[in-house]
């Protein structure tokens, strides 16, 4: 297993190995990031030599670095998919992020394997099955609850049992509105497969709403655009449901949000593990040292549509950004009058500062968010705290209803994002130093935090010191030296009959050998990740069929589920076989509940119970149509519609079909 079962993860994202080393220098126990291909954000692949330098980084301070291979790969991709794998596996890679379960039937290394998102956990079943198939972490759902979470824990088996997987799950970020993998809007629109990496993000754009007689129920909103993710007020619950890895959402996003995001859910794990620790029922952290930060992290200051904790807590109808897909940023006061290429400003915080660069934006008479970069801000006048007066970049006629008494938020603040240019954060791994007498001379001794040592002589004659508290003191000060390296000092201990003159030129040189062979006592010393063995026979499949929902798109992965007891397997969407209405999004998150139009709702309401019902409803965008439909037992909306003509006439990017005709079922 990767985690013992006291062991806490802080999973951050990295676009590239640069964003990687400042995740880990900022505290995380492992990093996912892109290989050179098949990794689920088309655009954020990866070079192998950067991936050695992210994990030779890594791997100093025993934090850990998974690469995504988590799209649904052709058949003629397989070959390169196992080369791939080879490699990263080669250049040190601790684990492979799977959605594709053809990948177990080729020859990986023998490089544990994690279940993606994609792979659409649910079930306490499925997710059984996961385990009993070799995967040995496994990303649940967003959309669960904890309850649900534990339910996952619990038919896990004993946290102790040899194989056992453990509970990741998405703590910050953007949140698909689908259940990820269950989602093929923008394949059947563009001919971009979010499953292959590219989606097109449908979900963020405003949608007419119309119900079964053609009326209004909402103009131009984003209703299948969600807040972003924030369980910072969960961590414990989720600890306590057995989640062990908390994930990070973000490998599309830039450096001061990885750097920030980290920082502020390190900080609140480090708390818990303070807490269980003084409790009696000690966690602990999965990789090695202590991180201090040169800023107080917040959530607020990055890209975000304002946060919710979805479904953790159970079903809220305040879960959605249907405003705006883009950043609101926080509200800092309020236009007091506008001029031919300025808008003066009261800020309702007289401590608050306006700079150069700063992005301000305000909300139009239709509820669009507008946003105002800013070329020069001033205060009005010495006199007047807090009134400011903004030079927009962009002229004056071009900002919608802008007036006097708009409220304004600021979504950038550069003096932030200049904190987060420059070096934020310390990591240092706790160590013990020990001077010793010995019979030529001195012997150093460093031992680590994690128990490694590393121990150097030095041939020197006892000499004594004139004046032995200033000899102390030098001692002490020239050990303590350890600025340059990954370690901290926690005590210096001087076994010595009395403080000896030791000259600075020879402690260095103790020290730096001690060091060296510390680090190389570490680095030989740790440990790779093992591959989890399936059981065997091969553990049945939860179900004994797979729709085109099941992402089966090469015929290793048809073999795999056939092993696996499943007895009718549909080729996935991406093979245009579905050429009908289907479920093109399954979500969670349901239009008429947060519209307050569900029949569950008007339950107990005189006068209105019986006359709501689940009927469809219609979304438009353009030419755009989509119809909504809702299964209310598991309380589920279906987003249903067709693949375009034009994607259609694409030759399907594999020409896998497993059944001609479905084949009869036999009891």
């Amino acid at each position: 297993m990767s985690l013992l079962p006291h062991q806490i993860e802080l999973l951050s994202p990295a676009r590239d190995a640069a964003i990687g080393i400042e995740a880990v220098n900022h505290g995380a126990d492992a990093v996912y990031i892109g290989g050179p291909a098949f990794g689920a954000r088309a655009g954020a692949g990866n070079d192998i030599r950067d991936l050695e330098r992210l994990i030779a980084h890594a791997h100093r301070f025993n934090s850990r670095i998974f690469i995504t291979l988590n799209t649904i790969l052709r058949d003629d991709e397989l070959e390169a998919a196992r080369q791939m794998a080879w490699q990263v596996y080669n250049a040190g890679a601790d684990a492979l992020i799977i959605q594709d379960m053809g990948l177990l039937e080729i020859d990986l290394p023998p490089i544990q394997l994690h279940a993606s998102t994609q792979t659409d956990i649910r079930t306490p079943e499925k997710a059984r099955f996961l385990q009993d198939a070799g995967l040995s972490q496994l990303v649940l759902a967003r959309e669960l609850t904890v309850q649900q979470i534990t339910a996952v824990h619990q038919a896990l088996g004993p946290v102790d049992a040899p194989g056992r997987a453990n509970i990741e799950f998405f703590i910050h970020g953007a949140l698909c509105v689908a259940y990820s993998g269950q989602c093929n809007i923008s394949h059947a629109q563009t001919g971009r497969s979010a499953n292959r990496g590219d989606c097109s993000q449908a979900c963020r754009l405003p949608y007419q709403v119309t119900d079964a007689q053609g009326r209004f129920i909402a103009h131009d909103k984003h209703v299948l655009s969600m807040k972003d993710n924030n369980q910072s007020d969960n961590l414990r619950a989720l600890i306590d449901a057995g989640v062990r890895s908390f994930k990070i959402e973000g490998r599309y996003k830039d450096m001061g949000y990885v750097k920030n995001i980290t920082a502020h859910y390190r900080t609140l794990i480090d708390e818990i593990l303070e807490e269980r620790e003084a409790s009696g029922h000690p966690l602990a952290r999965s990789s090695s040292g202590r991180t201090r930060f040169t800023f107080t992290p917040d959530p607020l200051q990055n890209f975000n549509r304002e946060f919710t904790d979805y479904f953790v807590t159970g079903r809220k109808d305040d879960i959605g950004a249907f405003d705006s897909p883009k950043n609101p940023g926080q509200a800092i006061g309020w236009v007091t009058k506008l001029g031919p290429d300025f808008v003066e400003l009261e800020v309702s915080d007289p401590a608050t500062v306006l700079h150069n660069g700063d992005g301000l934006c305000y909300y139009d008479l239709h509820k669009e968010l507008i946003g105002m970069a800013i070329n020069r801000a001033e205060p009005v006048s010495a006199r007047s705290v807090g009134q400011w007066r903004v030079y927009p970049k962009d002229p004056m006629e071009g900002f919608k209803d802008l007036r006097k008494s708009t409220e304004v938020n600021r979504n950038r603040d550069m003096d932030w994002v200049r904190t987060l240019e420059k070096k934020s954060s310390d990591r240092r791994i706790g160590l013990w130093v020990q001077l010793a007498e010995a019979p030529e001379g001195l012997a150093l001794t460093l031992t680590d935090e994690d128990g490694y040592t590393g121990s150097a002589r030095v041939a020197h004659a006892h000499q004594s010191a004139t004046d032995t508290a200033k000899a102390e003191a030098s001692l002490r000060e020239q050990l303590g030296r350890f600025g340059a390296s990954i370690f901290a000092v926690n005590d210096i201990a001087l076994q010595l009959s009395q403080p000896w003159f030791v000259p600075a030129s020879a402690l260095n040189a103790l020290r730096r050998e001690a060091l060296e062979q510390l680090e190389a006592a570490r680095a030989k010393g740790f440990v790779r990740l093992p591959r989890a063995t399936p059981v065997e026979p091969p553990a049945p499949y939860p179900d004994d069929t797979l729709s085109f929902l099941g992402n089966v798109f090469n015929h290793k992965a048809h073999d795999f589920y056939v092993r696996h007891g499943v007895r009718v397997i549909d080729a996935a969407y991406e093979a245009h076989e579905e050429k009908g209405e289907v479920s093109l999004m399954i979500t969670k998150h349901c239009v008429r509940f947060s519209m307050s139009l569900c029949p569950k709702q008007a339950k107990g309401v005189t006068g209105v119970q019986g006359t709501i019902k689940a009927e469809p409803l219609m979304l438009i965008n353009g030419k755009e149509k989509l119809t909504l439909r809702f299964d209310c037992k598991p309380c589920e909306m279906h987003v249903v519609g067709r693949m375009k003509r034009h994607v259609l006439q694409q030759t399907s990017e594999s020409p896998v079909k497993f059944y001609t005709t479905r084949p009869q079922r036999t009891a």
